[in-house]
């Protein structure tokens, strides 16, 4: 059964329990508000909560006249909606009129009014409510049976008022109709009122002919005793033990008006046994900040009643339409969840042939969602507000100032009120607002007829504001759309932005930059006129595009316009040859590790010209010229370097969020490490380097290559050569793509190795055979000593797998047994010194093998001294080759 007053559940409504849920919760407390725009699906939630959800208890529902709403209407409708959901109140009555006494010496006069002009009663001044004191009852009988008035503010009215008409007494004693029949001298029956006559009988008027009232009593005029009645509502509403559930549907009074000053006192008086749901299209003027800093305030705002993808697919079953999902998240996406365009799309795919070509090509330009808003929103605003709507609509995000500068100084002054009354402005924090998507186009379009030569202007404006605050991505994307293109490449240049070009980073800018081409003729002359700046950005993106030859061309017209740019403008001159190093050495560092370095040389010269704080805005500048530095340190034979710069640019592709570059660094680091003998360190590496990355540019990645001879490493000394095979051929085929000759020795030395693991031969003293060790021209000086050991290591590790284990002599818990030869040590180990010896053999570190064991570094160190004298050594590598001979491993 429908509550009584609530309107019917609608036959197409989509039901949301996600939100008559919230709505459920939000009963429990004093307010609950749903605010968004037309068409937002606000009083259909509210029905459906009303009908399909319990309530804490009645439920009381008043439609309101939105911002139209009068005081001497609204309370009687609340009245009204209380009575009907049986909600109970004591009776309520106007004040009375006040009653003016002169001390009467004569005997009592029982019969006929008053006979003085002086003594007859007084009707309060219309609208003030002022009443008198009243006399003790000691006087006359005309004194005592005047009607008493209750002390001012108290609001102890009598009567229950009905929805009936009044009529207000004014000072003259002439009568007013205010849409309730008036008793401000009425009483119950039974006695007589001031002029003897009986309270039942019709009052009299001065020379005004009396009124047919009905015998019912009647309600008082909310108009006269407004505040006292809500007084009055608010003591009978607090004095209830069971909640009451008023929801005011389309509540929009002005703040500082009477209604929205009464039902602030009302809602203040009558808790907590008076719930208010407020639907509005915007914020009702109700104190919300009280209400939410004191955790009062249940909210449901535009992004809360946003269809989702389940909500979307229940309204196009309505209409009889079936289409994928990814249709559906499409149509609700471009929608922006807004319930009132979904239902018009929907209408429009009932027996469409291609309901899924209409999705792909929906948006806000559809006729049916610009006549519903235009009719809707924007035909009712002010013009100066209509204006402001219109040119902020190029905005995707604005606050107050930019507003300002778009829409201009006057129009910029109602952006306040704009916010505070449109519910398609979301707040999304810090100032800034996002106008709603279909909006927003439905706003674009009626610009573009009804002032397309301002378009461009516009986006002029907002492109200059934006870049002078750093929001770089906007204002190249507003700058492109005013046909500008030598600012939007300035911009990208001068913020350091060419690694947002060439896809350094996870930020892209618009893709209009990339669609660029270099050619000859007129096209290359008005791009010699745009400037240095625009050479470059053709020329990232054409690199970012894969299209190296147009990138040279690019780079070689930059040069020449960066040299013939005047002496005084150095620091455009900085900017412009630094974002020349950075395409230099993004296009040279897969296949040309040379001169990439001497380009990142270059831009690390220029960094220090530059502000450091625009620097550390560009993680992605730094990632790229210390990985390519660090791979050439580490091919030079400078391990330390190599190290400290590729765990430097690892942190800043991380910070970049540039998967490819720290794919580079992590695979660099794992062959540093290999190269060591630390294959544990190694195999860290590697694993987190496996994590498969998407390609962003067209030119392929030189760290494959080397992960590849990396895992191939550490599968020959866990003897798995199907993988090593496996590897090397990955290794063999990215080579030929991406050649690089120290890569590839390494590869040629592992696939040695493994021949000579697998043949039975790999044992120390066969290293000096394997030639690839002391081989000129791709192995540095300074790595050979390191390179002989890792080679050392893997093959005892290798061996160690294909020995069983022995029991140490003299441990605890074994047997006091001597090998059986002639090689035993001097002094048996320890069982702890066996234990340090054991995790070395795994090329753990000093640091990692007191962590393992919970001990110290300088018991470690102390002993690994022991080790090393038992066994007559002074190197690990030693130690662990003699441990093996000796079978303690």
């Amino acid at each position: 059964m429908s509550p009584p007053g609530v309107p019917p559940l609608p036959t197409w409504l989509v039901p949301r329990p996600r939100l008559t849920d919230r709505l459920s919760q939000g009963v429990l407390g004093p307010l609950t508000v749903v605010v968004g725009p037309v068409g937002a699906g606000k009083s259909a939630l509210a029905v459906e909560w009303a009908h399909t959800r319990r309530a804490p208890g009645p439920v009381a529902w008043v439609t309101c006249d939105g911002a139209e709403e009068q005081p001497d209407v609204f309370w009687p409708r609340v009245l009204t909606a209380l009575r009907e959901a049986s909600v109970e109140l004591p009776s309520l009555t106007p004040p009375p009129p006040t009653t003016f006494t002169v001390p009467d010496t004569r005997a009592e006069d029982t019969t006929g009014p008053y006979d003085s002009g002086e003594g007859a009663p007084r009707a309060p001044l219309e609208g003030r409510g002022e009443l008198r004191d009243q006399p003790p009852p000691t006087g006359t009988r005309r004194e005592r049976d005047a009607p008493q008035a209750p002390p001012e503010g108290r609001g102890e009215l009598r009567d229950q008022p009905s929805l009936a008409g009044t009529r207000r007494t004014t000072a003259n004693g002439t009568t007013r109709g205010t849409g309730l029949r008036d008793t401000a001298r009425s009483a119950p029956p039974g006695g007589t009122g001031p002029n003897g006559a009986p309270f039942d009988a019709p009052p009299l008027t001065d020379g005004v002919a009396p009124h047919d009232f009905p015998p019912a009593p009647v309600p008082p005029a909310p108009a006269v005793g407004e505040p006292l009645l809500v007084a009055a509502l608010a003591a009978g509403l607090a004095a209830r033990e069971e909640p009451v559930v008023l929801v005011l549907d389309d509540f929009q009074p002005e703040s500082g008006s009477p209604v929205a000053e009464g039902m602030i006192r009302l809602l203040r008086h009558a808790t907590p046994t008076l719930r208010l749901v407020v639907v509005s299209r915007r914020d009702p003027p109700l104190h919300l900040h009280r209400y939410r800093l004191a955790g009062d305030l249940t909210e449901l705002r535009t992004g809360d009643l946003a269809f989702d993808d389940r909500e979307t697919a229940a309204l196009l079953a309505q209409h009889g339409v079936e289409v994928p999902r990814p249709v559906v998240k499409t149509l609700r996406e471009r929608a922006d969840g807004w319930a009132a365009g979904l239902r018009l799309a929907a209408m429009s795919m009932q027996g469409h042939p291609h309901p899924e070509r209409f999705v792909a090509r929906f948006a806000g330009e559809d006729e049916a969602i610009v006549s519903y808003l235009v009719e809707e929103v924007l035909d009712g605003q002010p013009p100066a507000m209509r204006r402001l709507l219109l040119t902020t609509s190029v905005l995707d995000h604005l606050n107050a100032e930019l507003a300002t500068q778009v829409a201009g100084q006057e129009a910029g002054r109602h952006f306040a009120t704009l916010v505070a009354q449109s519910s398609f402005l979301q707040h999304i924090g810090h100032g800034w607002y996002r106008c709603h998507r279909m909006f927003a186009d439905v706003l674009r379009v009626r610009l573009r007829h009804e002032a397309p030569d301002l378009v461009p202007d516009l986006h002029g404006r907002a492109a200059e504001w934006l870049g002078e605050h750093g929001l770089l991505a906007e204002a190249v994307r507003h700058a492109l759309a005013a046909d500008d293109r030598r600012y939007a490449d300035r911009l990208v240049v001068h913020q350091l932005a060419i690694g947002q070009v060439l896809a350094l980073t996870s930020t892209r800018l618009p893709g209009e930059l990339l669609t660029r081409t270099t050619s000859s003729g007129p096209a290359a002359a008005s791009r010699e006129a745009l400037g240095p700046e625009s050479a470059l950005v053709t020329s990232a993106s054409a690199l970012a595009r894969g299209d190296g030859p147009a990138c040279t061309d690019g780079l070689a017209l930059a040069d020449r316009l960066i040299e013939e740019l005047p002496g005084g403008g150095t620091d455009r001159i900085a900017r412009c040859r630094l974002a020349h190093s950075v395409i230099r050495t993004a296009r040279d560092r897969p296949r040309h590790l040379t001169a990439a370095r001497s380009a990142a040389a270059d831009a690390e010269r220029l960094f220090s010209r530059l502000p450091r704080g625009l620097l550390e805005d560009r993680p992605e500048l730094v990632a790229l010229t210390l990985s390519v530095r660090g791979r050439a340190e580490l091919r030079e034979g400078d391990l330390k370097a190599a190290e400290a710069s590729l765990t430097t640019a690892l942190k800043a592709s991380s910070a970049a969020e540039n998967g490819v570059l720290r794919r580079d660094c992590l695979s660099e680091l794992a062959l540093l490490e290999v190269l060591r003998g630390r294959f544990r360190a190694a195999d860290q590496f590697a694993g987190h380097a496996r994590h498969p990355v998407p390609q962003a540019s067209a030119e392929p990645d030189p760290s494959l290559a080397a992960l590849h001879v990396v895992r191939a490493w550490i599968a020959l000394t866990r003897l798995d050569a199907p993988r090593a095979r496996s590897e090397l051929s990955r290794a063999r085929a990215t080579l030929r793509e991406v050649p690089d000759p120290f890569v590839t020795g390494v590869g040629s030395l592992v696939a040695k190795l493994m021949t000579a693991v697998e043949t039975g031969t790999g044992r120390p003293e066969t290293l000096d055979a394997i030639p690839d060790i002391t081989a000129d021209g791709w192995l540095a000086e300074g790595l050979r000593q390191s390179v002989r050991h890792a080679c050392a290591a893997s093959l005892d590790e290798a061996r160690a797998r294909r020995l069983p284990a022995r029991p140490v002599p003299g441990a605890r818990g074994t047997p006091d047994a001597r090998p059986p030869d002639d090689r035993a040590p001097v002094e048996s180990l320890s069982a702890r010194e066996h234990d340090v010896l054991r995790h070395l053999a795994q090329m753990m570190t000093t640091e990692e093998i007191a962590d393992e064991l919970y001990v110290s570094v300088n018991t470690v160190k102390t002993h690994l001294k022991s080790v090393y004298r038992k066994l007559a050594v002074t190197r690990r590598s030693a130690a662990v080759r003699r441990a093996r001979e000796l079978e303690l491993l």
